[in-house]
């Protein structure tokens, strides 16, 4: 298939294919002309590339992830990708935990204990005044 093909099977334009090739990514076989055509094991790695962005990969990660024929050969990496995500997921629930406290309370936000409480612990401490 061509890449104007490829990228509307998935809904892409064909700027990031052609992106996704010059860093690697993709490596479609070049035909009459150079015209650039894609064949089913194109389709699986375009889907691959797109799972890893929704995992929260970055195309560099993704080159690296996918640069062998086994993604777990980078375990270390992926490992890695894990403890980012459990901050942005601890972070995420603070975060909504704070909102539904907010939508909850029957005081005013700048009353509430709760609020007040997250609000100063968000203020860093003065640099010239001594801890204690």
């Amino acid at each position: 298939m061509t890449i104007g093909e490829l990228a509307g099977r998935f809904g892409l334009p064909t700027h990031v294919l052609r992106h996704w090739e010059s860093i690697g990514l993709l490596a479609p076989e070049r035909h009459d002309g150079g015209h650039r055509r894609y064949g089913p094991e194109d389709l699986g790695r375009v889907a691959m590339i797109l799972m890893g962005k929704e995992a929260g990969l970055g195309l560099r990660a993704l080159s690296q992830v996918l640069s062998t024929p086994d993604p777990m050969d980078h375990a270390e990496l992926l490992k890695e990708h894990i403890a980012v995500l459990e901050r942005r997921i601890a972070q995420a629930q603070a975060a909504k935990d704070l909102i539904e406290h907010a939508l909850d309370c029957p005081l005013p936000f700048a009353e509430c204990p709760h609020a007040r409480e997250q609000i100063a612990s968000r203020i860093p401490a003065d640099p010239g005044t001594a801890p204690g």
